[in-house]
């Protein structure tokens, strides 16, 4: 019999050093690194040659017009960037190189989105914007040096995801999926917890005509379908389920809703998504969770579920007739800032489900496998 540790061990839960070890660290990356490059290409489309090099505007004027605002934009949306890549480089790199590394990986990611934007007539590329984005990475690499510890293997947030969260790239995934889904959270257009709404990304109309009653029954049925999805899915990803991450997830998705309205829109806007329906269809997802996680006669029914739910709240959001206070929302999003992010955030949001749901019966399988071999 081989000597290794059982499952439920300390010495199970310790985590692999070296170099090849894995790393939660990129993982988080990566993801960003994706944000960045979504947000400084959209909206995807009018490439267009503008016969000088790309980096011309390097050579070119600096800016008559700025905002303060602007800059500082700027500079914050790198400092997660350069704070995450130097975990992400160590071991391979000591922490000193790793956060010069990390610097300039983000100064040199800046580079690229500029020069691409040249072949974007929606976009300006800007050495300003360059210099902002890089000083936001060295501010993130700083802070990456003396505090990114807990993102290192062995660091506090490494232990948590070895203890929790089930091993290997299918907990890496189910990581992911979870920081999208609240990555599409910060999409001001879409109802609460809402994903997968295709309309807008193919120019359809509204299949049915607004009433109020419809409205609220249909929003009310998509955030609580949602929420059993999403909740039922982070269950089965952990090694040892508990529902306090779950609680935190939702937690973390209201807030970030709040954030983005508050943020984003202006005006008394912001709080459109915030209606009786959402709220007690959300209510009644978090009970009919609890409900079947509380069942241990359910524990083989509870991925397909998450696979029937999900599957109902892109259906239902994609029947939803159009919302006058959305329309609204929408009016004061365009208006203001962060125009450029608003692709971003809507791609998200209508692609989640549909990334979601392989993720839900690839674990299926898995399952299934594991219970035939036992």
């Amino acid at each position: 019999m081989s000597g290794g540790p059982p499952a439920g061990s300390p010495a199970a839960a310790t985590p692999q050093r070296g170099p090849d070890a894995p790393n939660p660290a990129r993982l988080l990356v990566l993801a960003y690194a994706a944000l960045i490059i979504l947000a400084s290409t959209n909206p995807f489309t009018g490439w267009r040659d503008p016969q000088v090099p790309p980096w011309q505007f390097l050579l070119g004027a600096w800016p008559r017009f700025f905002t303060t605002f602007d800059l500082i934009t700027n500079l914050l949306a790198y400092v997660p960037l350069g704070y995450l890549l130097v975990p992400a480089l160590q071991p391979r790199l000591k922490p000193g190189w790793a956060a010069v590394a990390a610097a300039l990986m983000g100064c040199a990611l800046s580079l690229c989105m500029e020069s691409l934007q040249t072949y974007l007539p929606t976009r300006v590329a800007s050495k300003l914007d360059l210099l902002t984005n890089s000083a936001g990475s060295l501010a993130g690499a700083a802070c990456g040096l003396f505090y990114g510890n807990a993102l290192t293997l062995g660091g506090k947030l490494h232990r948590w995801r070895v203890r929790r969260i089930v091993r290997g790239r299918v907990g890496d995934a189910a990581i992911a999926l979870l920081l999208a889904w609240l990555f599409g959270q910060l999409d001001p257009e879409t109802q609460l917890f809402s994903q997968g709404d295709l309309r807008g990304l193919l120019g359809l109309p509204a299949p049915v005509d607004f009433t109020a009653q419809r409205f609220a029954s249909i929003e009310a049925a998509v955030a609580g379908a949602t929420v059993l999805a999403v909740g039922l899915l982070g269950w089965q990803s952990m090694r040892r389920p508990s529902p306090w991450p779950l609680l935190a997830v939702f937690g973390l998705g209201m807030g970030v809703k709040c954030l983005s309205g508050a943020l984003l829109v202006r005006g008394a806007a912001w709080t459109q998504w915030l209606t009786p329906g959402a709220l007690a269809g959300a209510a009644a997802g978090v009970v009919v969770c609890a409900l079947v996680l509380s069942r241990r006669e359910m524990a083989s029914l509870r991925l397909p579920l998450a696979a029937i739910a999900l599957m109902a709240a892109t259906a239902l959001i994609n029947l939803a007739p159009e919302s006058p206070y959305l329309a609204s929302t929408v009016r004061a999003w365009r208006a203001g800032n962060f125009l450029n992010f608003n692709g971003a955030t809507r791609l998200a949001a209508a692609l989640w489900p549909f990334v979601a749901l392989p993720f839900i019966m690839l674990l299926q399988a898995r399952s299934a496998a594991a219970t035939d071999s036992g």
